[in-house]
């Protein structure tokens, strides 16, 4: 456990992304089966507990703290599993902190009845670094600027492989990852996924900025349009059926009729949205289902989903990838004609022969309500990762907005001492109303000055969120507005993120509600 604590607060305090894969390469390298892989299942989000919640460490610091010390103290502090493990006053004890793998098994069977006195014992016993650790496990989302990928990437340094190779196993795999670890040590065989319904890394597209576009030679590419829902991968093999998100997400459980539909043996590349009667809806329909593990049938009837395809990957147990795009294509357009999948269809290419034609397509795709357009070589395999050069992707231009901020959180992270999670809204008569959160788009020196502004203007706090005078404008920019039940304005902005601080503007001079109601995107035509 103090292996584990010592890295965790290593990684908390580490800015570079290389130096936090060489923690987590040190990590796996030294230490022993099978305290490894729980820590690894703990930094890719695979553990969870039954009994063990947060409310548990809730009402454990309502024993031994004074309840408005401990509000004062989670306000400043910004995270439960930090504040707690600073305030908790240990005592005395000769007890040793259990092993990392003793604490998850243990947290796994122990009646909920005797949770509370267990946790107390563990955290008496142990310094603020393991107490950090401890909690950070039972409140679940270490926060601590590790992901899964960076694991995945020093695994993949430890057996001398590629990182796609680790990602073409892990999900045939099961903490604590024993033959994981043997495979990348040399001491046994790469894991056989036997079928199992795995996730391939998927080929990304880099923006296509002016200097790319003018080098384009028209006879060489092929466009599609960047539909705006999730990128989704599709797998069905004799092993079981599984869909995933673009980042390896397993959200199946989320959309049912999906996994239904997968009465075929493939893997396809392709994007998830709400469609109703041959109509894509807003993305905001679509986050109605979305970070959901189970999904009721009203929901499913309110939010239709069907799922335009891009690529096939695997048909049967033939990998395509290998294959130049044309020939993919080919092969998808004759896979669909003889498998004809329920809630599937071709997300159709764009024809155009000029770069002024093509141009003319990107620059009508707000009006059409689509994201922008994809540019693939004809002649491009499917690689793994964002090889440039291959594939592009032309986002219409952003809209812009100038703002009036209305309330601040801290951040999480290397940010958790800094207010970095914007609340924002414009006018609507003389009455702000909410239409967004941002909470990036700023530098370094951008958010220390927001955070000193937001300090000396609060006005009212509410737990971790402070309310601040109604003066400072922000400039704010995104992609598209939505109808939105949640927001009071009734509206939404999609991927707002800071242009610019206003501090030369009046609040009275920000925008108001009627110039986003006029923007609204309600739906677009599915072909």
């Amino acid at each position: 456990m103090i292996a584990f604590a010592d890295l965790l607060e290593r990684l908390v305090f580490t800015p570079s992304r290389n130096a936090k894969i060489a923690l987590l390469r040190r990590y796996f390298a030294t230490q022993a089966d099978p305290d490894r892989g729980v820590g690894l299942a703990a930094i890719t989000g695979a553990l969870s507990f039954t009994a063990a919640k947060p409310g548990l460490i809730r009402d454990l610091a309502a024993t031994r703290a004074d309840p408005m010390l401990f509000d004062w103290s989670y306000d400043y502090v910004g995270d439960l599993a930090e504040t707690v493990a600073l305030i908790w006053p240990a005592q005395p004890t000769t007890a040793e902190p259990p092993g990392l793998a003793e604490v998850v098994e243990t947290l796994e069977t122990t009646p909920k009845a005797a949770l509370p006195g267990l946790v107390a014992g563990w955290l008496d016993s142990a310094d603020a670094s393991t107490r950090l650790a401890l909690l950070k496990l039972i409140t679940g989302g270490l926060r601590v600027g590790a992901s899964a990928r960076l694991a995945k990437i020093a695994l993949a340094d430890i057996g001398g492989v590629s990182p796609d190779e680790v990602e073409e196993v892990w999900h045939g795999l099961q903490p604590p990852y024993r033959p994981l670890f043997a495979w990348l040590e040399g001491r046994g065989p790469r894991p056989d996924p036997a079928g199992a319904p795995v996730f391939r890394p998927p080929m990304l597209a880099h923006p296509l900025e002016a200097a790319d576009l003018a080098a384009l030679n028209p006879e060489d590419w092929r466009a599609e349009w960047k539909w705006d829902g999730i990128r989704v991968q599709l797998v069905a093999t004799a092993g079981g059926r599984r869909l995933f998100s673009r980042g390896a997400d397993d959200i199946s459980g989320a959309f049912p009729e999906i996994i239904d539909a997968m009465g075929f043996h493939a893997v396809l590349d392709g994007e998830l949205l709400v469609v109703r009667n041959g109509t894509v809806a807003p993305f905001a329909d679509l986050q109605q289902r979305l970070n959901r593990k189970l999904v009721s049938g009203k929901m499913m009837q309110q939010f239709p989903v069907g799922i335009h395809l891009y690529d096939l990957l695997f048909d049967g147990t033939e990998d395509l990838r290998p294959l130049p795009f044309d020939q993919r294509r080919q092969r998808l357009e004759a896979w669909i004609g003889r498998e004809r999948p329920a809630r599937m269809d071709l997300s159709p290419l764009v024809r155009f022969s000029t770069l002024q034609e093509l141009m003319a397509l990107r620059d009508g795709a707000r009006a059409a309500s689509i994201e922008g357009l994809m540019l693939k070589r004809g002649d491009s395999p499917y690689l793994a990762g964002r090889v440039k050069g291959q594939w592009w992707k032309w986002k219409r231009e952003p809209l812009t907005v100038d703002a009036v901020m209305m309330y601040a959180q801290r951040g999480h992270g290397k940010r958790s001492s800094f207010y970095s999670d914007y609340t924002f809204g414009v006018w609507r008569g003389n009455e702000l109303v909410p239409v967004g959160k941002a909470y990036s788009g700023f530098t370094d020196q951008e958010l220390a000055f927001l955070d000193r502004w937001i300090r000396n203007h609060t006005i009212a706090r509410f737990g971790p969120v402070r309310e601040v005078e109604k003066a400072m404008v922000l400039e704010v920019a995104f992609d598209a507005v939505q109808r939105s039940n949640r927001h009071k304005s009734g509206v939404a902005l999609r991927f707002p993120r800071i242009a610019r601080i206003r501090t030369d503007k009046p609040a009275a001079e920000a925008d108001r509600l009627e110039t986003l109601a006029a923007l609204v995107e309600d739906r677009v035509a599915a072909d």
